[in-house]
């Protein structure tokens, strides 16, 4: 689907099973893009791999309220529906999934997946149960939706792990992709809470991008690990960022601070810009992929 026509839209679990089904039936291949909505280029992205790989997208929009903490921006987080619907009828989307809350938890919110030892550091750390709420809703997207493949960004690198371990825990029958973090063209990191940043904040972020890039640049020279990330986090705050949740270099499979150049490795930031928590990462150049 493309241009002005009709988006259609499913807005429970057997209204999507039934066009799950027919597509199936017509031995269709089919993608999802998961979505909390606030659409922007990045999505498109995420959207045009998967319309390249298979024959049908569904992209799902929905807030999902147990990945956020009592004192997060859950009420706050940017939704824009009109805008939204517009975003997807200019891709090739097929079908909009918006559901309400109770058709994802039907048993209330209480219901959870653990989700595993890869979110016990990093966003996992200073998020307590974030991870596990990005499990459940992930796995019952992908247990309604039953794709082929499913997308999502490397920009948010170790929710792609945790998804990963969950849908191999869980058995379902789904190849999770990964796709490289969408830039600006100064480096920042296009993500929804880009909104949150006032003119100001704006010019000073693309720093963030520039200390994991120089930091990972000096991991691979040989440089001490833990130096260079002291020097990283003193860049940050100098610049004008206010509390840095981490700034760490970790094996890219494990998400362990046990790093070696014969193995994949990734350098992580989250940190604070005003209203904004914003959050990178970089692999380590010259080291295994």
């Amino acid at each position: 689907m493309s241009d002005t026509s009709e988006l259609e839209t499913v807005n429970d679990a057997k209204g999507l099973g039934a066009r799950v089904k027919a597509w199936r039936d017509a031995g269709l291949s089919i993608a999802l893009v998961p979505t909390m909505g606030a659409l922007h280029s990045g999505h498109g992205v995420l959207m045009d791999q998967a319309a390249q790989a298979c024959d049908r997208v569904i992209v799902s929009i929905f807030v999902n309220p147990t990945q956020f903490g009592p004192n997060e921006d859950f009420k706050a987080y940017p939704r824009d529906g009109a805008a939204d619907t517009a975003f997807l009828r200019e891709r090739r989307v097929d079908l909009l999934y918006a559901p309400d809350v109770d058709a994802l938890y039907p048993d209330g919110l209480a219901s959870s997946l653990s989700a595993g030892p890869l979110s016990q550091n990093l966003c996992g750390e200073h998020r307590p149960g974030h991870f596990d709420g990005v499990a459940t809703v992930v796995a019952r997207l992908l247990e309604q939706a039953k794709p082929d493949r499913a997308y999502f960004g490397e920009k948010d690198y170790q929710q792609l792990c945790v998804i990963r371990h969950t849908a191999n825990e869980q058995g379902l029958a789904v190849a999770i992709e990964g796709v490289g973090t969408v830039r600006e063209a100064d480096g920042l990191a296009i993500s929804s809470r880009n909104a949150y940043l006032s003119d100001d904040e704006r010019t000073i972020a693309p720093v963030l991008f520039q200390t994991i890039t120089d930091v990972a640049a000096k991991i691979s020279d040989g440089q001490d690990a833990g130096d260079v990330l002291a020097e990283g986090t003193s860049k940050l705050r100098a610049c004008g960022f206010g509390k840095i949740d981490y700034l760490a270099c970790m094996d890219a499979t494990s998400l362990h601070p046990d790093i070696s150049p014969s193995r994949p490795a990734r350098v992580f930031v989250a940190a604070r810009l005003g209203a904004a928590r914003l959050i990178d990462n970089v692999a380590v150049p010259g080291w295994p992929k």
